[in-house]
Parts: C-alpha cells; structure tokens; sequence
C-alpha cells in the first residue's frame, strides 16, 4: 500500500487523480486545491482531502502536482517542506511534475530535492481535456531510469501513451516542442480555413480533403474539426493565456540554444491579438478568430 499525494486539481488534474483513485488498488490518495469544489467531489470518490499542500506532503510517499505554471511549481515546492534539511530523514520520496515547467528551473529543483535525498521527475501531460477524462494521455518523463521504473506504472493509469526522454528536463523540452509544432500547425489550418472559405470553399469540405490527404493530423482532426470548424472555444479548457506561456517557454529555451523561431514568434503575436480582444481565457485555438486580414 503506497500513500499518493495530488496537487492540484483543475481541468486537467482532477480527472486525472480520479483515475488513480479508481485504478490505484490499495493506495490512499491524498489531495489539495484551492477550489473547494474538486476537492468534494474527490473526496466522494474516495480521497482525502487536507486543508493544504504541506499537508500532503508531510503523509504522502509520492507527490503528483498538476498545476498551471512553473510559478505554481516553484511555490508548491518550497512549501512542501521537501527543500528542509529534515527532509533528508524522510524514505521513499519521490514528486512528480505532470504540468509544464521551464527546463532551467526543472532542473533546478531536482538538483535542490536530489541533495535531500527525494526524487524528481518531469512528466508533462499532452493531448486533450477529453483524453484526461478518457484516461488517454501522452506523456513525456525526465529523469533517471529507476525513477522512471517506479512512477510509470501510476502514469499509465491515466496515460495511454509514457515515453522515458532522458535526464531531469528532458520531457519538459520533449513537451514544450510539442506544443509549439502543435500552435504553429493550428495557426496553419487557421489561415487555410479563412483563405478556403473566402475562396468559396466550406470549411467542412476543406477539412474532409485535408483529413484525406498529406495534411491530416492529430491537430485536424481535434483542434481543427472540433473547434475551428463549429468555432467553438469555451472557457475553462486550456486558455489563450496558458497556451502563450507554454509558447514562452518553447521562445526562451530556443533563445538559450542560439536560435531564432519565426514560425513560434508569428504564433506569439496571434496570441497577443486574442488576448487583446478579449479571448485571453478562452480554448486556444480561439487564434482562428484573429488570422490577420490585409487592408
């Protein structure tokens, strides 16, 4: 029997710890957010809930943290108690980052933790809100193999697809590239989508013969047929917002290694024009909104 810590529980991280709370046999899961609402829905499913992170951390074996940005993190970390020098007295500690974190600070906190003798792994979740509530993720882990040994049979509770990257940050870098691929691809159906309808073509038509051909694609098929087609990009799904953080993150680690993204840079400046007309919170793909008609 293992005692499993859940750190945040939003969009993406709710259904996920409600797959470990059904798959988990014999674990005790233990979790904590800000929003009381998850928090009793968990906790009717079988979790329980404690009135903070420090909480968790102080019980719990394992810690998984689902949270917005590497900000979050970083907090999250030094309140666990887990950075401490007692820490140290501690066995079996091990914590998981499921969100997106930049690779710098990534690795600088599993150099911080490692010297307390408590593991750390990067393990970023890609694909949809529909895949977390379907129990079919992607994930991308960073970190030693061993670790990676012990974490990723409680990652494939809620994962579908698990790919050990290397060393601490590689599957930070691994997920960050995705999403970039992913923005640029969705900005290309954007403009094929305005310059086909505007030529007399049904966007419908357009991306069945996309779908058919070179072009189709994970990002078609989701992003494309699901919220470009019907325009639909609601609130509380992965924002405008968030989505330009996640870009940011792919800009500064480009930066670091000496090169320019122009492609990533015409997408940044998509993000901005939404979020200036008010489409900051909504679903990301909301960029089709705002493809840049010539004067």
């Amino acid at each position: 029997m293992q005692t499993i810590g859940f750190i945040g529980l939003g969009v993406m991280g709710e259904p996920m710890c409600r797959h470990l709370l059904q798959k988990g046999k014999d674990a005790t899961v233990l979790i904590a957010d800000l929003d009381p609402a998850p928090l009793q829905r968990l906790a009717d499913c079988g979790a329980q809930a404690l009135p903070n992170v420090r909480a968790v951390f102080d019980a719990a074996d394992m810690v998984f943290m689902s949270l917005p940005s590497g900000k979050q993190v970083e907090q999250v970390v030094k309140d666990s108690g887990w950075l401490d020098a007692e820490a140290a007295n501690r066995a079996a500690c091990t914590l998981v980052d499921l969100g997106t974190t930049p690779v710098d600070l990534t690795r600088e906190l599993a150099q911080q933790l490692s010297a307390n003798g408590i593991d750390y792994m990067d393990a970023p979740v890609a694909r949809t809100r529909q895949a977390a509530e379907q129990g079919t993720l992607a994930i991308m882990a960073g970190g030693s193999e061993s670790v990676y040994e012990r974490v990723a049979p409680w990652l494939r509770l809620f994962a579908s697809d698990v790919m050990h990257c290397g060393g601490h940050g590689s599957g930070q870098v691994v997920k960050i590239l995705n999403n970039m691929v992913l923005f640029q691809t969705v900005m290309g159906l954007s403009e094929a989508l305005a310059v086909g309808e505007a030529a007399g073509v049904s966007g419908q038509t357009l991306f069945n013969a996309l779908a058919n051909g070179s072009a189709d694609s994970f990002a078609l098929r989701n992003h494309g047929m699901k919220a470009l087609l019907p325009d639909t990009f609601p609130l509380q799904a992965f924002s405008t917002q968030y989505a330009n953080k996640d870009l940011d993150y792919a800009l500064q680690l480009a930066e670091a290694g000496g090169y320019r993204l122009q492609g990533a840079e015409t997408v940044q400046r998509l993000f901005a024009t939404a979020t200036e007309q008010g489409f900051g919170d909504h679903y990301w793909p909301v960029i089709g909104r705002v493809v840049e008609r010539k004067s």
